[in-house]
C-alpha cells in the first residue's frame, strides 16, 4: 500500500499541487488537506505517514514569511505535530514551509523533541536576501553524507533545482552554526559561485556557511527554500533538450516515502 502522505494547505500557499505530484511519482498517496479541517481533529494527522508543509505566500507573509503559519502550527497543532515527528514520521518543509518550520522552533529541533505540552526553542530565522530582491534562479545544492537526514540519506550527486524566494537569508547565531555543523544539521548547501565572497548567485540569499536546509537530530524532519518539487521530470532542467540534466529534486521526495513506508 502507497503510503498516504498530508499535504498542508494554509490561505496563500501555492505549491501544494506541485508538492503532491512529485510525492505521488516517488509512490506516496499524497492528499491536500487544509489547516483549518484539520484543526478541527488534529488527531487525523498520525493517520499519514509523511507530512508535507509546500511553499508560496502563507497568510500574505503578514509578520513576516512563515510566521503566522508557524504560530498556527503551535497553536492549533503544537500537540499534533509533537507527537507526529516524536514518533519518527517523516515531514518536509519547502521555501515558505521551511519558514514556518524554523520559526516554529522545529528546525533546526536542539535539545529534546517536541512534545505535547511544550513549545520548542525558535533557534534560527530567515530574514530578506542580502540582494535586496525576490531571487528565482536554478541553484546546485551539495548533500552532507555525514548527516542524518532520511531525505538525504545516500545521496551521492548535487541536486539542481530552482530558488524563488525573498526572504531565504538564514540567520542564526555564530554558536547555533557551530552547532548546526558540529552536528550535521545542514543536509544540503548552496553550491557558492567561486571568486565572489558571498558565494552569489550560487548561495541565491547570503544564508550563514552557504546553508540551504536543515534538518532535525533524529533526521526526520527537513527543511529547505529551494523547490525540489519543481525538477522532478528531466524536462523541467532549463538545458536539457541541450542535453544538459542535473540531479533531480525527486529523489529527495523518493527518499522520504521510502523512509515513510517502513514505519
Amino acid at each position: 500500500m502507497k503510503p498516504p502522505v498530508l499535504v498542508l494547505h494554509v490561505t496563500g500557499t501555492n505549491r501544494d499541487h506541485d508538492a503532491a505530484r512529485a510525492c505521488a511519482l516517488a509512490g506516496g498517496a499524497p492528499e491536500i488537506v487544509h489547516v483549518n479541517a484539520l484543526a478541527e481533529a488534529p488527531e487525523r494527522l498520525l493517520d499519514y505517514r509523511m507530512l508535507v508543509l509546500p511553499g508560496g505566500f502563507s497568510f500574505g507573509d503578514d509578520l513576516g514569511a512563515g510566521k503566522v503559519w508557524a504560530l498556527t502550527l503551535q497553536t492549533l497543532l503544537g500537540d499534533a505535530v509533537a507527537s507526529f515527528i516524536a514518533s519518527g514520521r517523516p515531514v518536509i518543509g519547502i521555501c515558505n514551509g521551511f519558514q514556518a518550520l524554523v520559526k516554529a522552533g522545529l528546525l533546526p529541533g536542539f535539545g529534546a523533541p517536541p512534545s505535547p505540552g511544550t513549545l520548542p526553542r525558535q533557534a534560527a530565522t530567515l530574514t530578506h536576501n542580502d540582494s535586496g530582491r525576490f531571487e528565482c534562479r536554478w541553484v546546485e545544492l551539495e548533500p552532507d553524507p555525514d548527516s542524518a537526514c532520511v531525505f538525504t540519506r545516500g545521496l551521492g550527486e548535487p541536486i539542481a533545482c530552482p530558488v524563488a524566494h525573498g526572504e531565504g537569508k538564514l540567520v542564526a547565531s555564530p554558536a547555533v552554526v557551530r552547532e548546526i555543523e558540529r552536528e550535521h544539521l545542514a543536509p544540503l548547501r548552496y553550491v557558492p559561485t567561486p571568486g565572489d565572497p558571498a558565494g552569489y548567485p550560487g548561495n541565491p540569499n547570503g544564508s550563514a556557511a552557504h546553508i540551504a536546509a536543515l534538518t532535525n537530530p533524529a533526521g526526520n524532519v527537513l527543511g529547505l527554500m529551494p523547490h525540489p518539487e519543481d525538477h522532478i521530470v528531466p524536462e523541467q532542467y532549463p538545458d536539457a533538450r541541450r542535453g544538459g540534466g542535473g540531479g533531480r529534486g525527486l529523489v529527495l521526495f523518493e527518499r522520504g516515502i521510502a523512509y515513510a513506508a517502513q514505519l
